[in-house]
């Protein structure tokens, strides 16, 4: 199954490709490596972001499917 970005993972799977160009540039191997790891952690909570956003999404959904339009004033 293939999870559709949200705009929130989208951001941060920006910042994490900004920090990584900024790592290959670096002459500095430890620092380097530092923001490597920073970009790693982004990869990862834009992963964790467009999951949750998903279920909020599925969670909205299902309960407008339940709420009884019938009760509805005219």
């Amino acid at each position: 199954m293939t999870l559709q970005m949200s705009r929130r993972g989208k951001e941060y799977m920006e910042t994490a490709q900004s920090l990584l160009r900024v790592a290959r540039s670096m002459t500095d191997d430890a620092v380097a490596a530092r923001l490597k790891m920073l970009a790693d952690d982004y990869q990862r909570r834009a992963e964790e972001a467009s999951s949750v956003d998903a279920a909020k999404s599925v969670t909205r959904s299902a309960a407008r499917a339940e709420y009884d339009w019938s009760q509805e004033p005219a």
